[in-house]
């Protein structure tokens, strides 16, 4: 691409071009979008073996200052995630939440000794670093990492690719967090993804994050891979892209993360929206997130309205595409609950056509993380 002098390069930003990644705008940084020999040839080796993903584009942001017990309730008051029982080296897929229920974003919050290190999503970045600093107050730090990069180790492969690179972290079950040597330089190392497949995140310092992507691509698994690979992957696994599958007015309940909110905070609250969202988890939500898959070979995409056989609308697209490990196309919907159950047949009017789709469970896929001390359900921020 021609690219804009507004866009902000990761520390992987010559190493993409060399690598002839085509580069694209997403959240205001030049990402590669695909390599060759495409996605659908990276989606695959992603599932076989294992890909590397630049996500540098990641808000990575420790919020520290004062005692562990005040970060957590601090914390527990703009998200319903039980932090107070977060040990060390423990992750959380997690919410920020609105006073109408909504979701401002979807994050992942680790604890370590003395301080919470949060994942943001690129779009949300500035918007949830300033609802942070202004719900937390001057008395809580609230850091973004801008000296760190982040990459993405995903597939059946890339423990053993880390692993070379940092011995012992072999040892961390899924959603499990540790400090790791790669070149004699501490690095923060999760044991999570966004494919549906056993992989890491890794914490970089940015000037090491070349010499670890070229370390990585070194060893005969490892290929490189794109965004347009990392929606796929992550559309087949039923994980969701803010912005398409949750935004400010989708409720944690409608979305289908109800498992991400504990007993404790369903009981006592104390979370912007609890109150709607409780009343959901009580009386179910005015609509829900569904998983389609569309008879033939033609794709449903973003905003495509769904009818019943009556032709009342009841549903729209939020994400669609073809799954190539699933083997056709594949998309996700927000339907009204009557019409939510497994095997329901539904229409979807893409473009002047009437596609045939049927509601299925998902992931449309096995997930295959890895289960070992500690592990816990989990979801994916992009």
């Amino acid at each position: 691409m021609s690219e804009s002098p507004s866009l902000r390069h990761t520390p992987l930003h010559d190493l993409h071009r060399e690598l002839n990644g085509r580069l694209v705008d997403f959240a205001g940084w030049a990402l590669p979008v695909r390599y060759d020999p495409g996605p659908v040839a990276e989606h695959q080796h992603t599932r076989l073996a294992a890909s590397l993903f630049d996500v540098s584009h990641m808000g990575i942001v420790d919020v520290g200052g004062r005692p562990m017990a005040e970060l957590a309730a601090a914390l527990e008051g703009l998200m319903p995630a039980d932090l107070a029982g977060l040990a060390p080296g423990a992750q959380r897929y997690t919410m920020l939440t609105n006073d109408r229920g909504g979701i401002i974003d979807d994050v992942m919050v680790a604890a370590t000794d003395t301080y919470f290190s949060l994942v943001l999503n690129a779009s949300r970045r500035e918007v949830d670093l300033a609802h942070l600093r202004d719900a937390l107050g001057p008395d809580i730090e609230v850091v973004e990492r801008v000296d760190m990069a982040m990459l993405a180790v995903q597939g059946p492969e890339a423990s053993a690719a880390v692993v070379s690179l940092a011995p012992g972290a072999e040892e961390l079950g899924f959603m499990r967090t540790g400090v790791f040597e790669i070149d004699g330089v501490a690095c923060r190392i999760s044991r999570s993804g966004y494919t549906g497949e056993d992989g890491f995140e890794l914490q970089v310092p940015g000037e090491l994050a070349e010499s670890v992507a070229r370390a990585l691509l070194a060893l005969p698994p490892i290929e490189p891979a794109g965004l347009a690979a990392r929606d796929s992957l992550r559309l087949e696994a039923g994980l969701c892209l803010y912005g398409n599958d949750l935004d400010e007015s989708t409720t944690p309940i409608e979305a289908g993360l109800a498992w991400s909110i504990p007993g404790r905070r369903r009981s006592a609250g104390g979370f912007p929206g609890a109150e709607v969202i409780l009343a959901q988890l009580r009386d179910g939500p005015p609509r829900m997130r569904v998983g389609l898959r569309v008879e033939g070979r033609q794709p449903v995409r973003a905003g495509t309205e769904l009818v019943d056989a009556s032709g009342t609308v009841v549903g729209r697209v939020c994400s669609g595409g073809y799954g190539p490990t699933f083997g056709g196309p594949i998309a996700q919907a927000y339907v009204v609950p009557a019409v939510g159950s497994p095997e329901t047949r539904l229409v979807a009017l893409e473009r002047g056509k009437e596609l045939p789709v049927i509601v299925t469970a998902m992931p449309f896929i096995t997930r295959r993380y890895h289960r070992g001390s500690g592990g816990s359900s989990g979801g994916g921020t992009s």
